[in-house]
């Protein structure tokens, strides 16, 4: 067994274990044969929520950076994606849609919505995950603007609280010329149908 794998089952071992208690505390028997093994499973399954903790977006950007010959803009729409509520810990799931002006460079597509991945898979609110798509892309390539809307529902929202089920959460943060000309952010939001 490698050092990894060690280490991910003592990870694993130590969160089931306060998700054993934390069944035990809201009321449940966590012996019950329904729920024996959810503790591992809950386990695993933050760990994989959580998996952008453990990643490196810049490095994911600049593993595909090209020359650029041809689009005045780029766009890769509806990334859709899950995280996680920071307040609450509970599920808000959307899409992102991002757009970015080349200057002499471009980023493969796919890290793009990897990109996205990396900061969805953490403890987050989606203003900050907004603004943290679109500083990383700012910062990965040459470019004369980025520009990235986010749309998402939060259980948070329709689980608890205010419990208002149809309500949807839309942010945008933007830089260069984007800033400079709202006829470019226009052309971006009629692009991307919002």
């Amino acid at each position: 067994m490698s050092r990894k794998e060690n280490h991910d089952e003592k990870l694993v071992a130590e969160i089931a274990a306060h998700y054993k208690e934390i069944l035990r505390l809201v009321g449940e028997d966590p012996e019950r044969e329904g729920l024996v093994k959810t503790p591992v499973r809950a386990a695993k399954a933050i760990i994989d929520i959580t998996a952008g903790y453990r990643q490196y977006p810049m490095a994911i950007a600049k593993k595909a950076i090209f020359e650029h010959a041809g689009s005045r803009i780029v766009i890769v729409k509806d990334i859709e994606f899950y995280s996680m509520c920071e307040h609450h810990i509970l599920p808000f799931f959307g899409r992102v849609s991002v757009g970015y002006i080349p200057k002499g460079k471009m980023i493969g597509l796919s890290k793009l919505a990897r990109v996205v991945d990396c900061f969805a898979r953490r403890l987050q609110v989606q203003e900050r995950l907004t603004a943290q798509v679109c500083e990383l892309l700012t910062n990965a390539l040459p470019n004369e603007g980025v520009i990235v809307a986010c749309t998402a529902e939060h259980l948070c929202m329709k689980m608890r609280g205010v419990e208002k089920q149809d309500a949807a959460t839309t942010t945008f943060d933007y830089t260069g010329k984007f800033e400079e000309d709202p006829k470019l952010r226009e052309e971006f939001l009629r692009l991307i149908n919002l």
